[in-house]
């Protein structure tokens, strides 16, 4: 499967309640959460507010049928975002602006010192904290976004994988998260060389911190990624999963990606990850 040409917002696929076979209205619930026929939660927990309402997405969600896991950007303003909270008063207007709105209240850490922003106090109000890989060591160790053009990679591939795996290891292991994102993505200039890239050695690295530390592997509907090959590998680790679009409005709650690789890997609930009552690992 190529991913050349994607973006970081990538490929949006059908609407989950479309790969369900089902209506919205139609689909089962356990509890508050929609569940697919195989009862797998139908949450979507890669959701970014921009270009939309808060009121507007939660509308959304009932619509589709899934429920969404809202998410922003949270680290120092050094990250470059329509909107980043960095401090105690943005992070619990975020949470404020969430609450009872039938949502997972989230934020996107970006950067390895983004937790030194918030007190534990302000963290315990998430239900979960998301990240991905995407923002990588450039030229003298700064902040390089490897989705844009602008992104300089000098490296042979072997070499930048072998960088690539240990910075996954890195934040995987230093970093209090819940779910990692976007997984096994590529910079467009490696995208084609996938299957060969991701060696079978690297993929169970990765995995091995995965199950380590308990994090949530996201399948990604967007991105579709990680592809089937690397999935087994993670699940036959115990690895949990969770789904996310990593989705702008109206382009959330599309999870056939996600859905398909579950039904594959022949997931149960038991195998899915949600955000649990003691909120996010970060506040507590």
């Amino acid at each position: 499967m190529s991913h050349e040409g994607m973006t970081r917002r990538g490929f949006l696929g059908a609407g989950a309640a479309l790969a369900c076979g089902l209506t919205a209205a139609g689909c089962a619930t356990r509890g508050d959460i929609p569940a697919s026929p195989e009862g797998l939660p139908l949450v979507d927990l890669h959701v970014h507010p921009d270009k939309s309402t808060v009121d507007a997405i939660v509308a959304l969600s009932k619509e589709k049928g899934v429920k969404f896991g809202m998410v922003e950007h949270a680290g120092t303003k050094e990250n470059v975002y329509p909107r980043v909270l960095s401090n105690d008063e943005e992070l619990l207007s975020w949470t404020s602006e969430l609450e009872g709105k039938g949502v997972y209240k989230g934020v996107q850490a970006e950067w390895l010192d983004w937790s030194g922003c918030f007190s534990k106090k302000a963290l315990a109000t998430l239900d979960y904290v998301l990240t991905d890989t995407m923002t990588f060591p450039g030229p003298g160790g700064k902040r390089m976004k490897l989705w844009e053009k602008e992104a300089v990679i000098e490296d042979s591939a072997d070499l930048f994988m072998d960088d690539y795996v240990d910075w996954h290891l890195q934040i995987l292991n230093e970093q209090p998260i819940d779910v990692l994102a976007n997984v096994s993505w590529l910079p467009g200039k490696f995208a084609k060389s996938y299957a060969t890239l991701w060696t079978q050695r690297r993929i169970e690295k990765v995995v091995g911190a995965f199950v380590q530390q308990g994090i949530s592997m996201e399948i990604s509907s967007s991105f579709m990624l990680p592809e089937l090959r690397f999935l087994r590998v993670a699940k036959a680790g115990g690895v949990k999963f969770c789904f996310g679009s990593n989705g702008r409005y109206p382009n959330m709650g599309k999870l056939d990606y996600s859905l398909q690789m579950a039904r594959e890997l022949g997931l149960k609930r038991k195998d899915m990850w949600l955000p649990k009552k003691n909120g996010a690992r970060a506040g507590r």
